[in-house]
């Protein structure tokens, strides 16, 4: 027996509610903050309150109880309605499934549901300047000191820190310098004596911004740290597939309001004749190009989440690097043609896509570059040399 391939409708009833709810919102809100230094905290914490940000968080800890493909929908539906919520790939996708994963029962009766309400935001620090996409550079150290531990490092482009009342530190113990990285992951209050954070002035405007963290000598209790200091980089991977699943649905949810808004003015737009400019093959195939693209990306990231949420860890990270990548092509791709597509108007802040253009390409190059997951691919689904 066939059936249609077809999201259960337990998730097309979530699409619906999430995109009532952020459309409410809207591009002018996040816009307003944006300019104003505001944050989208009214938007979290509705959106917090009605459920959906912990939609793939355990019940038993206030979560939804679905799975990484609920929580991606979520995100692609708010993008998709111009209220894309950064945070959500890092405190409920990154931060709230290691901790669901590999914390202790402490853990996650105290995090979960505060993650899961919008009443707390978690944000995640793995990045360094010296080493960039590669973890096993990095130098930020963790001293086992009594019944704590002592954290020493810095971290830079790690996002939404000022709205944050806790980070997830990736660092390494300082026994474990050399060799193969033992990540050891901490909860980091981002209060905490010592932990200060600077901001990085970027072009792309967003109501979340991006810092740079030092850590001297910050103290954080034995049960600070998440998982076991020997459990290897499975913790580690076990937020960052959610990472690239929440970046794919966040670039396809840009991509989808971009192509509305494009398409609405190719119907409405006249300028030589009485036909508008979208009955012309010039504007009308490179927009349905990048339909086809994004219904491709789109079928990558579901096929990504599928896989995650039936605990098929190899395999999700084969799909979800694929689908990050397809997604941040077609982002770029459909933003650009959008622009094109209004001419002069598309650079105007009044139609709201010259900003996005910037943010659409933020999906080639974070959390990982399309060339590291060209080597990803290379190697591992090809079985290539591998070339870095």
């Amino acid at each position: 027996m066939s059936t249609m391939f077809t999201e259960p409708e337990e998730r097309v009833a979530l699409r619906e509610a999430v995109k009532k709810l952020a459309s409410k919102y809207g591009r002018e809100y996040i816009e307003k903050q944006a300019a104003e230094g505001g944050k989208t905290t009214e938007l979290w914490l509705e959106m917090g309150k009605n459920g959906f940000l912990g939609v793939n968080l355990p019940e038993e800890y206030g979560g939804g109880g679905g799975g990484m493909a609920d929580l991606a929908a979520v995100l692609e539906e708010a993008a998709a309605a111009g209220a894309p919520l950064l945070m959500m790939v890092v405190s409920p996708a990154i931060v709230g499934s290691i901790i669901a994963r590999c914390g202790t029962e402490e853990q996650k009766q105290h995090w979960i549901p505060k993650i899961a309400d919008g009443s707390v935001t978690a944000a995640f620090g793995i990045t360094e300047a010296d080493a960039g996409s590669n973890a096993h550079k990095i130098t930020t150290t963790a001293t086992r000191d009594g019944d704590e531990w002592v954290l020493n490092g810095q971290k830079t482009f790690i996002s939404g820190v000022d709205e944050a009342q806790v980070v997830l530190i990736v660092s390494r113990t300082a026994d474990a310098k050399t060799g193969k990285l033992k990540p050891a992951l901490f909860m980091v209050p981002t209060d905490a004596p010592g932990f200060t954070k600077q901001p990085i002035p970027m072009a792309w405007k967003a109501p979340e911004k991006q810092f740079t963290l030092f850590l001297d000598n910050v103290r954080v209790p034995a049960d600070a740290l998440v998982g076991d200091e020997d459990g290897g980089l499975w913790q580690l991977f076990a937020g960052l597939n959610p990472e690239r699943i929440m970046g794919a649905a966040m670039s396809c949810g840009l991509g989808r309001y971009a192509l509305e808004k494009a398409v609405e003015y190719a119907k409405a737009r006249s300028v030589w004749k009485d036909a508008p400019i979208g009955a012309h093959q010039g504007i009308q195939h490179p927009l349905a190009k990048a339909k086809i693209e994004l219904e491709q990306a789109r079928l990558l990231w579901q096929k990504a989440a599928a896989m995650y949420d039936a605990g098929d860890d190899f395999g999700a990270g084969e799909y979800a690097n694929m689908a990050k990548y397809a997604a941040g092509e077609v982002a770029c791709n459909i933003t650009d043609v959008a622009v094109h597509t209004h001419g002069g108007n598309g650079l105007t802040e009044e139609y709201g896509l010259a900003n996005l253009l910037i943010a659409a390409r933020l999906g080639r190059i974070a959390p990982v570059s399309r060339e590291m997951i060209l080597n990803f691919v290379a190697m591992h689904t090809l079985g290539l040399p591998k070339s870095y």
